[in-house]
């Protein structure tokens, strides 16, 4: 198998990883040149000094995901519209001029991201595809419904290893928004990262069984008002009021669940679907490498 190194490149990190022929992770390595700490003429530079190390093996092959094939990126890479496999992605891949610097034979690629629609109103996410293919490549299924909590958290419907159709909910910024900027971050205090499980689960509970967001909400200040809750619980109450909202509208995915990425955050998603009584399988960030490397796999079947 050609040398592969894989690169997530999102808005505020990067990451680079080589793979040997199983898709095991050899070395990897990650810094905070994002999009957006990336002049727009610079990112072929920014490319080659992190991936210095491996430029000189003739004939490796760089398949990028992320934020790098938006407009604000390296090359805008045309999103691939649903329903969308591995082979999908890897005829659609968006190829790069060899930057200098890298061996003869060396090729660079932009994973496309993909997009789909809800009653014409357009979706779209990039990365994430990646992610998904990854999760399926780890646990060997072929139907699943995939969710990745982040800033705008994704619900994923994957029918014979294709995906389907997604949701992007905005919950990750809805909680930031909440939690740093409205009248109900005077009443908050500690650290964000902490869960208080007693009070994350009522905050589920509450949005399970409850009004809109924008009713429960207010139960933040109120319980802190009549000090039924302390500062440092209303974080993660709030937390739950937020993600008990986005299950409020997916409560019956009808397939296995798997979330995917950081531990902190997958953990939340798990312990809130078990309160829908859902199981979930929490998947790591390994899921991105995995992906990459079934997509440039299959690129192998294809050409």
């Amino acid at each position: 198998m050609t040398p592969l190194v894989a690169l997530d490149w999102g808005t505020s990190s990067l990451r680079v990883a080589r793979l040997n022929e199983q898709g095991e992770v050899l070395h990897e390595q990650a810094s905070d040149r994002g999009i957006l700490n990336v002049p727009a003429d610079q990112f072929a530079t920014v490319f080659i000094a992190n991936c210095g190390r491996w430029a000189r093996a003739e004939g490796t092959f760089y398949l990028i995901s992320g934020m790098a094939g938006s407009r604000q990126g390296w090359q805008e890479a045309p999103y691939c519209p649903c329903p969308a496999g591995f082979d999908d992605l890897a005829r659609a891949l968006a190829w790069l001029p060899t930057p200098p610097g890298l061996a003869a034979g060396s090729r660079v690629a932009i994973v496309p991201g993909l997009c789909c629609e809800h009653d014409g109103v357009p979706d779209v996410m990039r990365g994430e595809e990646v992610q998904v293919f990854g999760a399926l490549q780890m646990t060997g299924l072929d139907d699943a419904t995939v969710v990745l909590p982040g800033t705008h958290s994704k619900w994923v419907t994957v029918r014979g290893r294709k995906i389907e159709h997604f949701r992007t909910f905005m919950t990750g910024e809805f909680y930031a928004l909440l939690r740093q900027h409205s009248l109900l971050a005077r009443t908050m205090a500690g650290d964000a990262n902490t869960l208080d499980e007693a009070a994350f689960d009522l905050g589920v509970d509450r949005a399970l069984n409850g009004d809109s967001l924008l009713a429960t909400a207010f139960s933040a200040r109120t319980l802190a008002l009549f000090d039924r809750m302390s500062a440092t619980a209303l974080p993660s109450y709030l937390s739950g009021l937020v993600i008990g909202e986005e299950l409020r509208t997916r409560s019956d995915p009808g397939a296995a669940v798997l979330v995917v990425g950081a531990p902190a955050l997958t953990q939340r998603y798990a312990r809130a679907l078990a309160r829908c009584g859902m199981s979930a399988r929490c998947i790591d960030s390994r899921a991105t490498w995995q992906g990459l490397w079934a997509v440039a796999r299959q690129l192998g079947d294809l050409t």
